[in-house]
């Protein structure tokens, strides 16, 4: 049973910073792309942030590159996104995911785990 848990939300002042992990466990973590998503209140759920299966490509939407940094740990099966400068924009729920693809950047994930929520305050 593939399963995905994202931690680490939380209520954080405007200019803060946050660490979300992804544990995930019932996968060949090693050989899937991982993603991270978000989705605002109102809003369709969003890429933020992907990493290629040996973590030497990284791909982030717009709104939050230099702000945000997406790793890996193959050894523990986990995935990262240090969030850092946040706006009040940035609040949503994150959802970690995995693609069976070396390189994929894109919402057509295998699997999607439950969300951590992140508020922003302003």
């Amino acid at each position: 049973q593939v399963q995905l848990v994202a931690s680490g939300g939380g209520l954080v002042q405007a200019g803060g910073s946050l660490r979300l992990s992804c544990a995930t466990s019932g996968l060949t973590f090693s050989r899937r792309t991982m993603g991270w998503f978000r989705q605002a209140p109102g809003k369709e759920r969003e890429f933020v942030a992907a990493i290629s299966w040996s973590g030497g490509n990284t791909y982030y939407a717009d709104s939050v590159k230099g702000r945000f940094t997406i790793s890996r740990d193959n050894a523990k099966n986990a995935v990262y996104l240090q969030v850092n400068s946040l706006k009040p924009e940035d609040t949503a729920v994150y959802y970690c995911a995995a693609k069976n693809l070396e390189n994929y950047v894109g919402k057509n994930m295998d699997y999607w785990g439950k969300g951590t929520l992140v508020t922003v305050s302003s």
